[in-house]
């Protein structure tokens, strides 16, 4: 197994590891000569580096994959059935190793990390009930002595980009339906944080899946450009930014493939002025803090109606000081740094134009101790109220520990508020009004609704996405939706002749 990167104690020299790509069944060096970092983002040191594939280390996992695709395709389902049977058991019984990988890479402290493992293991076994998810239909007798079927049957060669804030939970998002369903796979993980990729491979090979059906390519634009172009690729999964979002979907779709990808958000939680003051503000914070707010379910916005405002921000602000912001290495720590000391400069210029721009930054991040003096990449929590819909802040993805309130004076103003916005991910409704949150749920053009929930992710057997610039293609990720989009339905029209009495009939099928 893959060995789980730690920090590098002070003064001491050791060689740093290379993250290769794993194709057909084993780790295979880069061979492009191109490479990038992979930084522990708690000391801002150089963890690992990270081989870059070019197109033709794309093309060798593609080759490996489509020579891996006739027999995996005629895997029997329940064979299929138990090597997700076995994976899914590995994965939970190496869930702290795993673990362990997005806490030294991405930072993580080991309760978020643990529950992205946790919540990447439902898919697991959300596929593990592949028999009954692939049944097709049967009509008997439709015309005289003629039945129709349909059966769905897998596309090929698959492909997953996914993105550095869940280097666990999405792949697994996207491979265990894809697998299940008889296609192969190869996933380009994000180049910040790739080693949990690797580890999943080996944990693949040991529960039996055979080579080639499960490949791992890391690297950047030229990776990503490879497995849009390639001809013998049948679609592609991503989750990620809007605008890269977009340029997947256009450029896989003009290359003929399925395409799904999600992209960025700006979720809303509404708190209407008969909502729980004290359950609101804890939600809003787990919700705005949780992973450092590195989540495209994170809830950004908080609009507070009328008279709950003030009530809540007190609230929200009482609670801040409490939320202890360090290292995955220390135990007690609920909030980690952020990926690259890059990103949390951007987040943090969203304080400095937000209160340019008239806003009131209540909370700033950049006083907390770790910014101020430590080596990672650590930002503290921070509220900026008084928001409005034309600031920077509000317009853009923030993407980081950031909660903006936005005062709106009713129910229509908040329903309007998210509507206008051009995501539509995830959105929250705060109330004891079950009527009020009933039309919600109507309301809003929302992928993803929570009522008294603030981060309304679905559970396996559902299906993820958003609408509008949240997502682009036609189906969600994951669960039903999911087994939808990596196979494709075949109708079968049969019919047996009564071998008594054959005759050729030239007309066209009829029903009646």
């Amino acid at each position: 197994m893959t060995q789980v990167a730690e920090p590098q104690a002070p003064g001491r020299e050791t060689r740093i590891e290379r993250v290769n790509h794993w194709v057909n069944g084993a780790r295979r060096a880069g061979a492009s000569g191109r490479g990038g970092p992979v930084y522990n983002p708690a000391t801002g040191e150089v963890a690992r580096e990270v081989d870059f594939g070019s197109a033709e280390e794309v093309d060798a996992a593609v080759q490996a994959a489509k020579a891996a695709f006739p027999g995996w395709r005629a895997t029997s389902i329940s064979k299929r059935t138990e090597i997700l049977f076995r994976m899914r058991n590995l994965v939970d019984e190496h869930r702290t190793d795993i673990a362990a990988h997005l806490t030294a890479e991405h930072g993580k402290v080991p309760t978020d990390a643990l529950g992205e493992v946790a919540r990447g293991l439902e898919n697991l076994e959300f596929a593990t009930g592949i028999p009954h998810l692939l049944k097709g239909e049967f009509s008997e007798q439709v015309s005289a002595g003629v039945d129709v079927y349909q059966i769905r049957q897998p596309l090929g060669v698959v492909a997953g980009i996914t993105p550095f804030n869940f280097p666990a939970m999405v792949p697994m998002w996207m491979f265990a339906n894809a697998i299940a369903c008889g296609n192969t796979f190869i996933l380009k993980p994000s180049e910040k944080d790739p080693s949990a990729s690797i580890y999943l491979a080996e944990l693949w090979k040991k529960a039996g899946l055979p080579d080639g059906v499960f490949s791992v390519v890391h690297g950047d634009k030229v990776a990503v450009d490879a497995i849009l172009e390639h001809p013998d690729i049948a679609a592609v999964s991503f989750v990620g930014s809007t605008p890269v979002a977009r340029y997947i979907y256009e450029h896989a779709t003009a290359a003929g493939k399925r395409c799904q990808a999600l992209g960025g958000a700006k979720n809303h939680m509404v708190v209407l002025p008969d909502a729980d003051i004290g359950m609101a503000a804890d939600a809003a914070v787990s919700a705005a803090y949780g992973s450092a707010g590195e989540r495209c379910m994170a809830i950004s916005v908080v609009a507070a109606v009328g008279d709950a405002a003030d009530p809540l921000v007190a609230a929200i602000r009482e609670r801040l000081p409490r939320v202890k912001v360090g290292p995955g290495s220390d135990p007690t720590a609920e909030m980690g740094p952020l990926i690259t000391r890059e990103h949390r400069d951007k987040v943090a210029s969203y304080l400095d134009s937000g209160r340019e721009q008239g806003a009131e930054v209540v909370v700033d991040g950049r006083e907390h101790v770790l910014y101020q003096e430590g080596k990672g990449f650590f930002l503290g929590v921070s509220l900026i109220d008084h928001v409005t819909p034309e600031m920077e802040c509000y317009r853009n993805e923030v993407f980081g520990p950031v909660l903006e309130i936005i005062r709106v004076p009713d129910y229509p103003e908040a329903v309007q508020l998210v509507n206008d916005n051009p995501y539509g991910n995830g959105v929250a409704i705060f109330t004891r009004d079950g009527g009020a949150a009933r039309q919600f749920q109507f309301d809003v053009n929302v992928g993803m609704v929570g009522v008294n929930v603030p981060i309304p992710v679905p559970v396996a057997y559902y299906s993820f996405g958003g609408w509008k610039n949240s997502l682009f293609g036609d189906l969600h990720m994951y669960g039903p939706e999911g087994i939808q989009f990596y196979t494709r339905g075949k109708v079968v029209t049969a019919r047996w002749p009564d071998p008594a009495s054959s005759k050729v009939d030239l007309g066209f099928p009829r029903t009646r």
